[in-house]
């Protein structure tokens, strides 16, 4: 009987591989090469699912914004029926900023594929549609926490949204050990402290 190869594992595998590359060495060791190795196939295997290294960090990308989600969703499904807004939001912003192992390698892998994105027009697309998703994800949360008065209704919500997102550049201070995980939590909560008005 041929041996079944469960495609979808494999690219996965690839992808894994290239988050191994980057977070260890950096993306400019990034090649299609060097993932093989890695990931322990031929070059030649690698590129039967991916025609290009731009294929590649796409699907690696992708990958990983899945694999974000998911903590999120468990994330989600530890704070209850009904999360306060607040708790959400220091959710999503946590999982993005390199804090424990599975957030390091794929915020790593994140700021990779922008380095990429600034050059090659396809990935920036890319990049550039699914930062705007996760924007609009973010900010109708913050509309509807002004809505439901957990906001003050005189703040404008996509200043707020920027704001929040801005926190993300917290990872370089992270990844340069300029401050540590709590310290990063810490700015985090004060500035929900600072958005979110107290309950009466």
């Amino acid at each position: 009987m041929p041996k079944t190869v469960d495609h979808q594992h494999r690219r996965e595998t690839i992808a894994r591989a290239l988050w191994r590359v980057v977070d260890g060495r950096g993306v400019a060791h990034a090649t299609m090469r060097v993932v093989a190795h890695e990931a322990g196939i031929s070059l030649g295997q690698l590129q039967h699912y991916f025609a290009s290294r731009a294929a590649m960090l796409s699907f690696a990308m992708d990958f990983a914004a899945e694999q974000r989600a998911a903590r999120v969703q468990r994330g989600l499904a530890a704070l209850g029926e009904h999360p306060h807004p607040r708790d959400v939001l220091r959710l999503m912003l946590t999982e993005m900023l390199p804090v424990h192992p599975d957030a390091r390698a794929t915020s790593r892998m994140s700021t990779a594929y922008v380095l990429e994105a600034l050059h090659d027009k396809e990935l920036h697309a890319r990049a550039r549609d699914g930062l705007r998703q996760a924007r609009t994800a973010v900010e109708d949360l913050v509309r509807q926490a002004v809505a439901d008065g957990h906001i003050a209704a005189d703040r404008d919500p996509a200043t707020e949204t920027d704001l929040l997102l801005a926190l993300t550049g917290l990872t370089t201070l992270l990844e340069l050990d300029v401050v540590g995980p709590a310290a990063a939590r810490a700015a985090i909560d004060s500035h929900l402290a600072r958005l979110f008005t107290p309950p009466s």
